[in-house]
């Protein structure tokens, strides 16, 4: 009997540490929850905020540094996005090769194997089935 009750009560205190420990992680999960609603609750306060003072509905006296703040990191998004349609290439320039078949311009090596360049497979296994052939041998041994 000293055995089955010994069994019984670490099945209990095992049952109770599980339970305990999914409660414990429910309320981390609600927290978390309630942590990322807040911080979306003071970004749209922020928004509204943002709107108001840029109106002039709202003196922005107080709020001078953070509104400054705002507006130089809109300037900096602005100029990545300036920069980033700088670097796409023109939509003339080889458009119509490239509109043809999208997966050129993303793999321009493919087709570069047998000296054409012009986006067909080299006729044959290719260069990297001929370095396995002589690794391996002729019957693949």
């Amino acid at each position: 009997m000293n055995l089955i009750e010994s069994l019984t009560q670490q099945a209990t205190r095992v049952a109770s540490d599980v339970q305990n420990s999914l409660k414990r992680a429910r309320t981390e999960g609600e927290r978390r929850l309630l942590l990322r609603q807040h911080r979306l609750a003071l970004e749209e306060l922020g928004a509204r905020t943002y709107e108001l003072v840029s109106s002039g509905r709202l003196p922005g006296d107080l709020m001078e540094p953070q509104v400054a703040e705002v507006e130089g990191r809109l300037m900096e998004i602005e100029a990545k996005v300036n920069e980033i349609d700088s670097l796409r290439p023109e939509a003339g320039a080889g458009a119509d090769a490239d509109a043809a078949d999208p997966s050129t311009a993303a793999f321009p090596m493919v087709g570069e194997e047998d000296g054409q360049g012009d986006g067909e497979p080299a006729p044959g296994p290719g260069a990297g089935w001929d370095a396995a052939s002589r690794f391996f041998g002729p019957n693949g041994s």
